[in-house]
């Protein structure tokens, strides 16, 4: 299995602080199955800086270091980029990373609570210059959670996004759970991964995950998000389906 969003990296954001939690990580994703993992540091959040070049570099450190412990998970390159006004000009200046380095696929995270009015542009900017933006974990946006036509139109135009594990077997509560199986069902989001950022109260959630959506939603779906996984860090396009609006039912639901 693959998870292409963690905190893996030791001492870079709030994931891992020590290379000692690093391993404890590498060791339970294994034990869930897990066998590459991309490696996806906040960027540019007002908090953590950590560029392209960089994450390289640690990504390498903990790739051998993993393979002294004897740990079988290989750690691929990846960045969650805040999204920002110069966010292409930064890309055309080689400060930001796609998952995996070879794909044309970009993680951009919003705020927790809003849609800055100037995305629509961007990503059409971004995908003209051939990057396509992923948006992590939209169910827990809380303008997406009130007006889900947003995310909509942007998967519409073009975007991807990523589920979290965790939001779909309900650690983030059973609103955002509902919202999550919204988004499946309407074809709104293309990945689910852990964006595990340690052992304890932020772990991955993946193997859990799986099993949920193949009780709910058949094995066809499990496909799915693993293909589109598999094809993501080998630099392909991904499978999508036709988007659709999620349904809004008056005093049932989040909505």
């Amino acid at each position: 299995m693959i998870d292409i969003h963690s905190h893996i990296l030791p001492g870079v954001d709030d994931g891992a602080v020590t290379i000692q939690d690093s391993v404890n990580m590498a060791r339970l994703a294994v034990s869930e199955g897990i066998d590459r993992i991309i490696a996806t540091p906040h960027h540019m959040n007002g908090k953590y800086e950590n560029e392209r070049i960089d994450i390289l570099h640690k990504v390498d450190e903990l790739n051998l270091h993993l393979k002294q412990e004897k740990i079988d998970l290989d750690v691929l390159p990846g960045q969650e980029c805040r999204i920002f006004g110069e966010l292409l000009e930064d890309y055309q200046q080689g400060k930001l990373l796609t998952l995996n380095g070879v794909s044309s696929y970009l993680f951009v995270e919003f705020p927790s609570s809003s849609v800055p009015r100037y995305a629509d542009r961007l990503f059409y900017d971004m995908q003209n210059e051939g990057v396509i933006p992923v948006i992590v974990h939209p169910e827990r946006n809380a303008e997406l959670i009130e007006r889900p036509d947003r995310l909509y139109n942007l998967v519409k135009n073009g975007a991807a996004t990523q589920l979290t594990a965790s939001s779909l077997t309900g650690y983030f509560g059973k609103n955002i759970q509902k919202f999550s199986q919204k988004l499946i069902e309407a074809n709104l989001t293309h990945f689910i991964a852990s964006d595990a950022h340690n052992i304890h109260n932020r772990s991955f959630k993946m193997e859990e995950a799986m099993d949920t959506l193949e009780k709910k939603y058949g094995i066809d779906m499990i496909y799915y998000y693993t293909e589109n996984a598999e094809l993501l860090i080998e630099g392909k396009n991904i499978y999508k389906e036709i988007p659709e609006k999620v349904k809004k039912r008056k005093f049932l639901g989040i909505f």
